[in-house]
């Protein structure tokens, strides 16, 4: 039961819950767009307005502690739940940005844990909403009441989530080999956290590094991958041949996904992107050759990109001696398997037939 000083808080709150739900309103939108803004994934932005029965069990373990309302400052509470351990400071530098923060009641739990200890890592702020950021003359309680932002990792909110309701939801004490366990967990998660932000960090170094290499031409040792193909298509290295078998009958060249041929030419064996360089330095003529025998005699005004892809691969394949089969296996790759591209390999290795290089 609660006394009557809790309880006449309990009043205050039933009276001012339109204020917190509408504070909830404008802080958690003011937290989707700053994250959105700045680009980064988070996994949730969460948010909540106490109920009546937490308030409630709050102030019966702990309400000798405030002397009102607003001396609770998670009566509203949000969580912004990141992938990874450098962001929760880069969305505490933008909440920074934005609220008015209570230095002296906010708490970094990260810091709290001794060197051999595990356990519960969140990034707590109290906060206030400044007028600067939005401000309501017959609602001045927006400015005045506090509010939480906490913030951790996905795994950290695991850890959290699951503490929370063993420990704590049931009104039971856990018997200490259950906490020993959980705080193993709490070190294994801290580990996965700590790899997870690693491989990232080893991954972004690997891109800007194959980034580079492309830029300075050394495609020999580039290895062919979706990172490196992607870094080698933005130098646009077929828009000459494209552009010269549009010329063909003054087309307009449609910009279809050219994607689906890094599976292609790394099934007809490259292994970096100096074998495409190569590819298309060697074959590119007869490619222009092919084109021109399937167009001169049409009155196509429009060709995709990507059909100048696909006769460089073909000229490359038939010079290897490629049959139909291979053929047909390789409009599977780049067109999707149907059955028209049977009929589609059989009409090119015709066409290759009637030119010298394929003999």
């Amino acid at each position: 039961m609660l006394d009557l000083h809790c309880q006449l808080i309990m009043d205050e709150f039933e009276e001012k819950r339109p204020v917190f739900e509408r504070m909830e309103e404008i802080v958690s939108n003011h937290l989707r767009k700053l994250i959105s803004d700045k680009g980064i994934y988070v996994n949730a932005v969460e948010s909540r307005v106490k109920s009546a029965e937490s308030l409630e069990g709050k102030l019966i373990l702990k309400g000798k502690n405030y002397s009102c309302l607003s001396d609770i400052t998670d009566i509203l509470g949000c969580r912004v739940v990141t992938f990874y351990v450098e962001e929760v400071d880069k969305i505490a530098a933008m909440v920074e940005s934005v609220f008015d923060i209570d230095w002296e009641q906010s708490v970094d739990k990260r810091k709290k844990l001794d060197l051999d200890q595990f356990g519960y890592q969140s990034l707590h702020y109290i906060c206030r909403i400044p007028k600067s950021l939005y401000c309501d003359a017959s609602c001045p309680e927006l400015n005045e009441y506090r509010f939480e932002i906490q913030m951790r990792t996905a795994l950290q909110h695991v850890w959290a989530s699951m503490h929370h309701d063993t420990g704590y939801k049931s009104g039971v004490e856990v018997p200490k080999e259950y906490l020993r366990s959980l705080n193993r967990l709490a070190g294994l998660l801290e580990l996965a956290d700590e790899q997870f932000s690693r491989i990232r960090t080893e991954i972004n170094d690997y891109r800007r590094q194959v980034q580079s290499l492309v830029a300075d031409g050394n495609f020999d040792a580039v290895v062919l991958n979706g990172d490196s193909f992607k870094s080698y298509m933005q130098l646009n290295p077929f828009k000459s041949l494209i552009d010269k078998v549009a010329g063909i009958n003054q087309a307009e060249v449609y910009q279809d996904d050219l994607t689906p041929y890094l599976q292609a030419f790394l099934r007809i064996g490259c292994k970096t992107l100096g074998d495409i360089e190569r590819i298309r330095r060697e074959c590119s003529e007869d490619a222009y050759q092919l084109s021109l025998h399937q167009l001169a005699c049409t009155d196509l005004d429009i060709i995709a990109q990507s059909v100048v892809l696909q006769n460089l691969c073909v000229v490359y394949m038939a010079k290897q001696g490629c049959n139909e089969k291979m053929l047909c296996q390789f409009f599977d790759v780049v067109n999707g398997e149907n059955s028209y591209n049977a009929t589609r390999a059989q009409r090119i290795a015709e066409q290759l037939r009637n030119l010298k290089f394929a003999e």
